[in-house]
């Protein structure tokens, strides 16, 4: 049997966790297995969702220990790996993934790939997996043979595709009685716009650079982004300056995205950087700096001044849009 974790962010099933279903799906039709989820608080028609996204049966939990804590989290995926007796297990390869698989992989002794971008070849009781190496620059392939494997999925990998399936939903109870986990919280001021997909899920993402000068020019940024409906980003140095906050920043050393769409806006293209965005579909760097290094590994470049270019180009959207409605 193959396990699912599944995640609920902002009352939706998140698209990552979609994407771990469907692709669990197609695993287990390939080996005879089923697919479970184990989801915590979900509602009537998410668990609808996960059903049509591949899952046979959800093990549905109703416990805010789980909320956003992966040692917790990682103790209730090993009680429902013992109870179901699953030999694969599939996590986003997200924050929540990042902290929880390769835990439960020391506990379970399993076998690990982490940030999956391909189906794997079944080869026995073996498992290939093709996965990203030497910042993307390369592809390798990691042959799974231990008893309980686990692999974790590099967001917007997959497409997401819903059938027409139910999943009958068992409640599990999870004993948290014996697991500890300390948890700092920091407040900070959030700059996020209401509703704006995560980096990991957005397929659109609108990013910029020290050649904005200074935070007070964001504005220009968060207009275009605001028009095409896309998330915000950042290159390294301008999260260490603190003119943006650091879960924007992109790259190598933040957070690794695979948009359909990447914006690069005054952002030179260090190899940090490209690092976290080679994987996006398409690629228009704007610079002043013809010479920048980004607009080798462009698709579309653009030399220019920013300031000009990004409210003509916003105008330009806000034009088209109006006449398609």
């Amino acid at each position: 049997m193959i396990l699912v974790y599944t995640e609920i962010n902002k009352g939706r099933v998140k698209k990552a966790s979609l994407e771990c279903l469907n692709y669990a799906s197609k695993i287990a039709q390939l080996i005879g297995s089923s697919v479970t989820a184990l989801v915590n608080n979900a509602d009537e028609s998410q668990l609808l969702e996960i059903g049509k996204a591949g899952a046979t049966k959800i093990l549905s939990i109703k416990n805010d220990k789980l909320n956003s804590d992966g040692v917790y989290i990682c103790a209730a995926v090993e009680q429902a790996v013992k109870a179901e007796n699953a030999k694969l297990i599939i996590f986003a390869f997200d924050i929540t993934g990042k902290a929880v698989a390769p835990r439960l992989s020391a506990k379970l002794k399993a076998g690990l790939v982490a940030g999956a971008v391909d189906y794997p070849v079944v080869n026995g009781s073996t498992l290939e997996v093709k996965k990203n190496v030497f910042s993307g620059k390369a592809t390798a392939v990691y042959s799974i043979n231990s008893d309980v494997k686990i692999i974790s999925l590099l967001p917007n990998s997959f497409p997401v595709k819903l059938g027409d399936n139910t999943a009958t939903v068992v409640d599990f109870s999870v004993d948290l009685s014996t697991t500890i986990s300390k948890i700092i919280i920091k407040e900070t001021k959030s700059t996020d716009v209401a509703g704006m997909i995560p980096l990991p899920e957005a397929e659109l993402v609108v990013s910029a650079g020290r050649g904005l000068k200074g935070p007070e020019n964001w504005g220009i940024v968060e207009d275009l982004a605001k028009v095409l409906n896309a998330t915000t980003a950042c290159s390294r140095p301008v999260a260490d300056m603190h003119w943006r906050p650091h879960h924007e920043h992109v790259g190598q050393t933040g957070v690794a995205i695979r948009p359909n769409l990447y914006i690069a806006i005054g952002i030179s293209g260090a190899i940090q950087h490209l690092a976290g965005v080679n994987g996006s579909k398409t690629i228009v760097v704007i610079n002043n700096d013809k010479e920048a290094p980004f607009f080798k590994s462009a698709d579309y470049g653009v030399v220019g001044d920013a300031f000009t270019i990004l409210p003509k180009l916003t105008e330009a959207l806000k034009k088209f849009k109006a006449n398609q409605n």
